[in-house]
């Protein structure tokens, strides 16, 4: 039988569509607070969302007669005609947001208008109280508790109170790059996660992200006809091997977009490797006839009346901006003219961001142009890698294919080469020596932990709060590999050691890469653990371009064949390859 559905089930049908998480709640009352022209916006949460969500603001605010309508669906003071939809100049318009979040919720809003009054309304499951009075507070304040506690089914799917804390971080500082003339508090626990005062954006990226970005900033600011575009992009020394640093804001409203994000994405082309994703903070100022906000409840997907000029446009914008890294990187211009991929590497583990020249270029038209040479600027960190081989010897084992120092050659050094009883092995150094470090790794989170080399002076990195939050989880794996490091302040840490086997100065980029590219591909691992080792394994090995002697060479096959799993890297590359003495033979057509 077809029937009405009441009206606390829709209600709640539609909270699921704009409420998905503490997150969403923050987002709403943002935009709400902005709207309302608010200068200072204060946000306080307990126990990720779960427990509590408080959001103040020194905005208009509303008089006693206008509360009990703001909790009503499709009450809004942000538009009254069909033509206002199609002109949009607010982050918020629907008249949904707070109607939603009282549904699934218990909710007091304390407000006044500058009137001189102030009046507080109590709501419990989408039903207002009486309007009662309250102290005069120039804003709004709107208390959020116990969020799904009337709908279990959503409230079970949320995640940890930190995984849930990272979405709120990230919210809050999606609007906080918006709008840096506002202020943002933010406090978790009683723990000061932000605390932006008005400011330019270019301060604003420093103290909401990382406290280096602005060293390495490109202006962004191109105007075309009614199109406007402005912000900053990252230079190569902020692209990451994860998204999730990427801004783009249309009239200053966050959005997802595929096609303006490729549009970025295609500007840096020549210049990073795929599966990496360059910084950039975009604000696309187009006339309000031109776009369409009202696709989908969250707001963040928008439609363009002709969306591939954007493209270009913005295309255009982000390749002027980047023509500077032509004179900010050495040696750059040159290589990038030469090619369509640069012959460098952005960072490495034994050496800094430039690439000498190589020994040797390939005479051959059909050999990779690429350069396998390692930067050279540290004597003593080449000599670290070198080393490492050496180091192995500590502690031998007897392998069924042992190889004779005689008869070892490093070839174009990349390959260990060698003759073994039933024929000739042809071992990948890097890959050999990541398969070591990885089965080291695994066994020093199983007991005793990995060598380590004391700094002399102990370095003290600074992160954002959400990558804070996350390296908290992998502080304890690696002090196992071989790092000691203890916790500086909320969002900083001090290093007192390093792995035996990691070069001195890139204490930074190699955490800030084990930590992007575990978070990115730890569902490639079935553990935690496993996970952490691979990437710290792939970061740490000897790289193609190091030369090896041959007791280095002996020492690194000699611990290979000791491992569990010679033959494959952690990530499934082969690492050896071998001919017998029939096909060698075979080759050479001795029957």
């Amino acid at each position: 039988m077809i029937q009405a559905l009441t009206e606390d089930l829709r209600n709640k049908i539609s909270a699921g569509e704009v409420v998905e998480r503490p997150a969403s709640v923050v987002k709403e009352l943002i935009e709400n607070s902005l709207d309302a022209g608010a200068t200072e916006i204060s946000i306080v949460v307990e126990k990720g969302g779960h427990q509590t969500i408080q959001v103040r603001d020194d905005g208009k605010g509303m008089s006693p007669e206008e509360l009990p309508s703001a909790i009503l669906r499709f009450h809004t003071s942000k538009i009254a005609t069909l033509d206002d939809l199609f002109t949009i100049n607010t982050l918020g318009f629907r008249g949904e947001a707070l109607a939603s979040i009282a549904s699934v919720s218990e909710m007091s809003i304390i407000s006044s208008d500058g009137s001189g009054v102030g009046a507080e309304l109590p709501i419990v499951n989408g039903q207002a109280s009486e309007v009662i009075p309250a102290a005069e507070m120039g804003g709004t304040e709107i208390t959020i508790r116990n969020l799904f506690y009337n709908t279990p089914a959503r409230k079970k799917f949320l995640k940890t109170p930190r995984t849930e804390l990272r979405k709120i971080v990230d919210v809050v500082r999606r609007y906080g790059l918006a709008f840096p003339e506002v202020s943002f508090h933010l406090v978790s626990d009683d723990r000061k996660i932000f605390q932006v005062d008005a400011e330019n954006l270019e301060d604003r990226i420093d103290n909401l992200l990382d406290p280096t970005y602005s060293r390495n900033l490109l202006p962004i600011h191109l105007v075309k006809g009614d199109y406007a575009f402005s912000g900053f992009v990252g230079n190569l020394n902020l692209v990451r091997s994860r998204p999730g640093e990427q801004y783009l804001f249309l009239n200053r409203r966050f959005i997802k977009d595929r096609l303006m994000n490729t549009a970025v994405y295609g500007a840096y082309e020549s210049l990073v490797k795929r599966g990496e994703y360059p910084f950039f903070v975009i604000n696309l100022i187009l006339p309000t006839d031109q776009i369409d906000v009202n696709v989908h409840p969250m707001k963040t997907e928008v439609r363009f009346k002709d969306e591939w000029r954007v493209f270009h446009v913005l295309k255009l914008g982000v390749n002027d901006a980047l023509r500077t890294v032509l004179d900010t990187v050495p040696g750059f211009n040159q290589s990038y003219e030469q090619s369509s991929r640069p012959s460098f590497e952005k960072s490495s583990f034994f050496g800094q961001t430039s690439r000498p020249p190589a020994e040797t270029i390939p005479t051959n038209p059909n050999q990779s142009n690429m350069d396998f040479s390692v930067p050279r600027s540290a004597h003593q960190n080449l000599e670290r890698a070198k080393d490492y081989a050496s180091r192995l010897a500590e502690s031998p084992t007897e392998s069924p294919e042992t190889i004779s120092t005689e008869h070892i050659w490093q070839i174009h050094k990349k390959y260990i080469i060698s003759e073994i009883n039933s024929g000739l092995v042809i071992i990948d150094q890097h890959v050999a020596h990541e398969r070591v470090l990885y089965e080291e790794a695994i066994k020093a989170f199983e007991s005793t932990s990995m060598a380590s080399q004391t700094m002399l002076f102990p370095e003290v990195l600074d992160f954002s709060p959400d990558d804070f939050d996350g390296l908290l989880d992998v502080l304890p794996y690696l002090e196992k590999i071989g790092f000691k490091i203890r916790k500086q302040d909320e969002t900083s840490i001090r290093i007192e050691a390093i792995p035996s086997e990691m070069a001195l100065g890139n204490e930074r980029t190699v955490i800030r890469e084990i930590l992007d590219n575990f978070l990115k591909e730890q569902k490639q691992y079935s553990s935690f653990q496993e996970g952490l080792a691979a990437m710290f394994a792939c970061k740490a090995a000897i790289k193609a371009g190091d030369s090896l002697t041959r007791e280095e060479m002996q020492e690194l096959v000699n611990r290979l064949f000791a491992t569990e799993h010679p033959y494959y890297c952690p990530h499934g590359r082969p690492i050896i390859v071998q001919m017998s003495l029939d096909e060698l033979d075979g080759r050479f057509e001795r029957h």
